[in-house]
């Protein structure tokens, strides 16, 4: 079915699907049972100090021969460790984001790696090809988590960014179904990236009350805010309702770090606190509301497609 794909060669997989590197969820039992179901699988760096990182890129390795990748939020602290662990135990594949693609993807592509960048818009998007980027992720409005300024949703952003680079495109945000990836590859994207989908997994390393929360979660209950500081998805509970508060009083930025405090989305998707915890999720949470193995996603999500596709073809 995807034989001629771009991003299938790209990496050495069986589905151009692929699994985002979500802190708090993306660990390596995710990562591997992605990756041996036929999808990439990818171990989120941007929870995790750099020997737990360590660890789970080498039980991830003993988990799976197929290929996996690391995503690596250019903004962690630090970042030369995280780079040097991922150069000596030889992962083959970098997702980064939430930074300038410039800085590192010269040195990864020295040492045999392929680098993928994340962007919300055109302007990124080229500047990350400029960088010489492998491919792009391009995530719309609609996605869970750190997300751009722009508001630009999916369905806008994946044919303009398409029609503006010459790499392969990887579509994220709102993907939940086959349907949703049928639909974002006819728009141009080369595969699809997902995130929220996964959460609601059993191999996801978030806390079980917040895979619970996911699926009670429907339409218009999650909110991009704090744009001041880095724009966030996530749920509307109590700490959210708290932001919406300090926001009447017209906050300065340092008030909004203040509220922010130190780890709060440690507190909601690791530790369960659905109250007080920053619960990141992407819209299409709404449609989510079975917990399902990761392998079963991936299947689900291939049949969804293929059928789909066999369906516009008959029309």
């Amino acid at each position: 079915m995807f034989d001629n794909n771009t991003i299938t060669k790209l990496f050495d997989i069986k589905y151009p699907l692929i699994q985002a590197g979500m802190i708090w969820a993306s660990g390596w039992k995710l990562a591997s049972t992605v990756s041996n179901a036929g999808g990439l699988g990818i171990i989120g760096a941007g929870s995790m100090y750099p020997e737990v990182l360590e660890e789970h890129i080498k039980k991830c390795q003993t988990a799976t021969d197929k290929p996996f990748g690391v995503n690596v939020p250019m903004l962690y602290p630090k970042i030369d460790k995280i780079m040097q662990i991922i150069v000596d135990n030889k992962v083959k594949i970098v997702f980064t984001s939430a930074g300038n693609p410039k800085t590192y993807t010269p040195y990864l592509k020295s040492k045999g790696i392929k680098v993928v960048h994340v962007v919300s818009s055109v302007k990124f998007a080229l500047k990350a090809q400029q960088a010489g980027v492998d491919a792009v992720v391009a995530e719309g409005f609609e996605a869970g988590g750190h997300n751009g300024r722009e508001e630009t949703t999916t369905f806008t952003l994946i044919p303009m960014v398409n029609k503006a680079i010459d790499i392969p495109l990887i579509a994220a945000g709102g993907v939940g179904n086959g349907q949703a990836m049928l639909a974002a590859m006819i728009l141009g994207a080369d595969a699809v990236q997902v995130g929220t989908r996964f959460v609601a997994s059993h191999e996801a390393s978030s806390h079980i009350n917040f895979k619970h929360k996911v699926l009670e979660i429907k339409e218009g209950e999650t909110q991009l805010t704090l744009k001041e500081l880095a724009p966030v998805r996530m749920i509307k509970n109590k700490f959210y309702q708290d932001i919406q508060s300090l926001y009447q009083q017209s906050p300065s930025k340092e008030d909004l770090k203040k509220l922010l405090g130190r780890a709060r989305a440690k507190k909601g998707m690791f530790e369960g606190n659905l109250d007080e915890g920053e619960l990141e999720i992407g819209q299409i949470s709404g449609l989510i509301d079975e917990l399902l193995p990761a392998q079963t996603i991936v299947e689900q999500m291939i049949k969804e497609y293929g059928e789909a596709k066999a369906n516009i073809c008959q029309e």
